[in-house]
This record gives structure tokens, C-alpha cells and sequence, in this order.
């Protein structure tokens, strides 16, 4: 099966997860880890697609955030988030999605994030281009960093947070120093998705998930926008972390990345 006949397939998986995170009360909130949850709709969304997925796709794994994998060799694999942005989606904020992307080896090469409280869909496959619904997507034009919105990551939670939190508070002040703004939404599928439409121009996270990350990377990188680890090199699933900027401002991006790391 080609990447458009995926297509249509992964979207009716996001069409039936919409339908549970916006119907499902959010129900049980269970501590996964320190200040780390899991809703019941973290985990229906992801049982329902699994057992879709792996019906219509049976070649292909699947490997969800919540439960881990199934058909671990398979040369391709499917990834979920069932819910990226959980801490916000139990707090009434509208900014979570599912984010249901596609691996091949190490690269992710199709992407679905829907947005359910803010009523848009982005997708990608490699080779066809990035949309948010029927138009087309273009990461930003931006070449003037004192012009640039720049998302970040979430802080670290959990084991050593304090340790792995330093690059991430070295980076927010550089950032805050050079950039017109610094904006932090908690979901990575919300920060790749709107780099690729060009609502923020850069976007940088110390973490690679491959649940949280595949989707989105090949939606920005349809898009144009650079998708890379912190020292530049093309983005995997094994890369360090993910960063995602506007060509126009990939180098000063790169720049401020190693200014983080003199610091530490």
C-alpha cells in the first residue's frame, strides 16, 4: 500500500478518536508519574485505534503512547498520542489533539493531527505536501529573529526534572532575549502543526517521542519548514530532540541551540 492509500485509512482512525475526545467525559485521572496523568480517554482512543489500525493495516505496528507496541518488526509503525496534551485537555484549555503518524525505519513519512476543540485537521505524506483541511500549508518566511514566535516544549517532570529542566530555562532565557516572543502551548502536535502553517516560526524541544513527534514533523517538514536535531542534522526518531524552524532563521536558531549548551 502507497502513503495516499494510508491516507484515507489513518483519517477514519482520527475520525474516530475525535469522536470519543469530544464525547467521553475526561472520567478517571490516574498518575502515571510525577505530575504526569492519564485520562480514560487517553486510553479508549488508544484502544479502539490499535484494534482498527492493526484490522485494516495488519502489516504495519503500532506502537501507542499509553500501551506500547505491537508488532515490533515491522519495517513500518504506526504512532499515536492519543491525547498530546492531556494536562490541558483536563483543565477545559482547547489546546490538545491526536497525533497519528507513520514510520518507515527511522523517519516519519505521514502525518494526521486533529484538533478537536479548535475544529482543524492537518496532514501530510511524504512527497504530497502539508494541509490544514483542503489548503496547503508553507512554513513562515521569516528572516528577522527579533521578529520570530518561538514555541517551546514542556518543562521536564518526573525523574532528575531539575536537571534536565537547566537546558530548557538556559534556552527560554536566549530565547526571550532575541525573539519577539516565547510562547509555551503543552502539546508538541499543536507546536509542529502550527509551524508548518506558519503561525510560529520556529519550534524547539529536548524530547523525540516518537508518539508525540512523527506526526508533526512530516507535517512541517511537507510544509518547508527545516525539521532537525540540535546540531542540524536531518530529524529521525532517534534523534536527541526536535526542532523545527523557518529556513530563514534556521541558523540563528542553530545558534542560540549552541549558546544553550555553552551554558550548561
Amino acid at each position: 500500500m502507497t502513503l495516499t492509500d494510508l491516507l484515507p485509512i489513518a483519517h477514519e482512525a482520527v475520525d474516530q478518536a475525535t469522536q470519543l475526545v469530544t464525547e467521553m467525559a475526561v472520567g478517571t485521572v490516574t498518575a502515571k508519574g510525577d505530575r504526569d496523568m492519564v485520562t480514560g480517554i487517553d486510553l479508549a482512543v488508544e484502544d479502539k485505534l490499535r484494534a482498527f489500525l492493526l484490522r485494516e493495516t495488519p502489516h504495519i505496528g503500532f506502537l501507542g503512547e499509553e500501551r506500547g507496541g505491537t508488532g515490533a518488526n515491522s519495517a513500518l509503525t504506526w504512532a499515536l498520542d492519543p491525547v498530546d496534551g492531556t494536562a490541558n485537555l483536563i483543565r477545559g484549555l482547547p489546546l490538545c489533539g491526536i497525533s497519528l503518524g507513520l514510520i518507515d525505519g527511522d523517519r516519519a513519512v505521514l502525518g494526521i493531527i486533529n484538533l478537536p476543540f479548535l475544529d482543524e485537521r492537518f496532514h501530510a505524506a511524504e512527497g504530497h505536501g502539508a494541509y490544514c483541511g483542503k489548503t496547503q500549508l508553507r512554513a513562515s518566511t521569516t528572516t528577522d529573529l527579533t521578529q520570530a514566535v518561538v514555541s517551546i516544549g514542556d518543562y521536564a517532570v518526573g525523574t532528575d526534572a531539575t536537571g534536565r529542566n537547566r537546558p530548557r530555562l538556559a534556552l527560554t532565557r536566549l530565547l526571550a532575549e532575541r525573539v519577539q516572543r516565547v510562547r509555551m502551548f503543552g502539546s508538541a502536535a499543536i507546536d509542529l502543526a502550527w509551524a508548518a502553517a506558519g503561525r510560529v516560526d520556529a519550534t524547539i524541544a529536548f524530547s523525540n517521542h516518537p508518539w508525540d513527534m512523527s506526526a508533526g514533523v512530516v507535517i512541517a517538514r511537507e510544509a518547508g519548514a527545516s525539521v532537525m536535531d540540535t546540531a542540524g542534522e536531518p530529524h529521525t526518531i532517534t534523534s536527541a530532540a526536535t526542532v523545527s524552524a523557518a529556513p530563514g532563521i534556521r541558523e540563528d536558531i542553530l545558534q542560540i541551540l549552541r549558546m544553550t549548551e555553552e551554558q550548561l
